[in-house]
């Protein structure tokens, strides 16, 4: 469905994107599209979407104005309701249309309809656009950081509708975003940029396999674990803590029954992505491979 070979984004003297390499996204992947600011995420979407020039070649299978795109900023014109926008754009009455019901009621938006675009506040603007985004039959969707701006509860909210609406839907789903552990249950796939550049790309079991081992061991770092992790393998860890890779089940017990017996907690993972982040990227600039 997407090919994206050798895509480089300058912006005058300075390269904002060089995959320099080809991704290749499948028909109804899911991927999550991570990286900190200034990693090229925004600057891909783009890309995608033919609005920003770049070297390389992008195969989309659709035309790029097909693509249902929610991006961070939106723009839409302030001399009607919204109400008259949304039916123009979705092609007839909203009150005979399932769908955006569903999403209106869904994202409280109904007091919102009668209002013009610049009396939104951000979190309305987001939530408008999202409802035009979700309802598209596109077969590709591109989510730039769409949870953005908004507070805790209504981010748990909108990923779990999120995971719950294209779940049965045949959709290629390009999602960037600050939070990893909300693209835990969404995606399958991974892209990690960083400064512009591949860090590395695939199956995110897969990539927590080849960073971080069938499972991870954390707890705190303190004098006694840190005496524990000197007999095991132990990987790159958030500020703090100590992370013990388990390869074998039986790294695990040994790990697990050893903290036991000086009375530290742990918590045991299998998919954490930031780890996996965290890992990826001091393997990448280390210039080797797991």
């Amino acid at each position: 469905m997407l090919t994206l070979d050798r895509v480089k984004v300058s912006f005058k003297d300075k390269v904002a994107l060089d995959l320099g390499r080809t991704i290749e996204i499948a028909d109804n992947d899911r991927v999550g599209v991570i990286g900190s600011n200034g990693a090229g995420k925004t600057t891909l979407i783009k890309s995608i979407l033919g609005i920003v020039n770049y070297q390389g070649s992008i195969k989309r299978g659709i035309e790029a104005d097909k693509i249902a795109v929610h991006m961070q900023q939106n723009e839409y014109i302030d001399t009607v309701p919204l109400r008259i926008i949304l039916e123009m754009l979705i092609g007839g009455r909203i009150k005979n249309n399932k769908k955006i019901l569903e999403m209106i009621e869904f994202f409280e938006f109904e007091p919102c309809l009668n209002k013009r675009w610049k009396q939104l506040s951000g979190g309305q603007k987001q939530r408008f656009t999202l409802i035009l985004v979700m309802c598209s039959e596109s077969p590709i969707t591109l989510l730039d950081e769409v949870t953005s701006g908004l507070d805790f509860e209504t981010r748990q909210k909108l990923m779990k509708k999120l995971v719950q609406w294209y779940k049965e839907r045949n959709t290629t789903l390009l999602v960037t975003s600050h939070y990893y552990e909300e693209l835990e249950h969404l995606v399958n796939k991974i892209l990690y940029l960083d400064k512009g550049k591949v860090i590395d790309f695939g199956n995110k079991d897969d990539l927590f396999r080849k960073y971080c081992g069938k499972a991870v061991i954390l707890c705190e770092e303190n004098n006694a674990t840190k005496e524990i992790a000197k007999n095991h393998r132990q990987i790159v860890a958030p500020e703090g803590m100590i992370a013990l890779r388990c390869d074998e089940a039986e790294d695990e017990i040994v790990i697990t029954e050893a903290l036991s017996s000086v009375n530290v907690n742990y918590r045991r993972s299998n998919n954490d992505i930031e780890l996996m982040t965290i890992n990826a990227k001091a393997v990448y600039y280390r210039g080797g491979k797991r």
